[in-house]
């Protein structure tokens, strides 16, 4: 059986290096993540990165879980940023959830937040690149 708990640390420091260099930000686990549930499980060095991120990686599944949002959002609210869940099952590429907000945002435009927009780990960083230099 593996480790979870290893297993989860094992993809943060892979997506850490993915989102490195794709964004030219360095990521580093939040080890202060289980005892205080804030801040999202990666603490980007650039404060104009505007996501808090949850990453999940579990054997099977089909989609992001709700559970998984309701996380996301807890943590990017302790922190004054927009949620964001990069989940990967085995031997698939990882996806990316955010909501709609964060691209109203490009455009100057109000979202609620209810809506949730999934993207490649590609789109998701043009879109947090676009959102940085804004």
């Amino acid at each position: 059986m593996t480790n979870g708990r290893a297993k989860g640390a094992t993809w943060e420091r892979k997506l850490a290096k993915i989102l490195e260099a794709e964004l030219g930000v360095r990521f580093e686990r939040n080890l202060e993540q289980y005892r205080t549930a804030a801040g999202g499980d990666l603490i980007p060095d650039n404060d104009a990165f505007p996501f808090s991120i949850e990453a999940k990686h579990y054997a099977t599944g089909t989609g992001m879980k709700p559970e998984w949002w309701a996380q996301s959002e807890k943590a990017a609210l302790a922190i004054g940023k927009m949620p964001c869940v990069i989940y990967k099952f085995d031997r698939r590429e990882p996806r990316c959830v955010v909501s709609l907000e964060a691209i109203a945002k490009l455009y100057g435009d109000q979202d609620d937040g209810r809506y949730l927009v999934e993207f490649s780990i590609e789109g998701f960083c043009y879109l947090a690149r676009e959102l940085m230099n804004k």
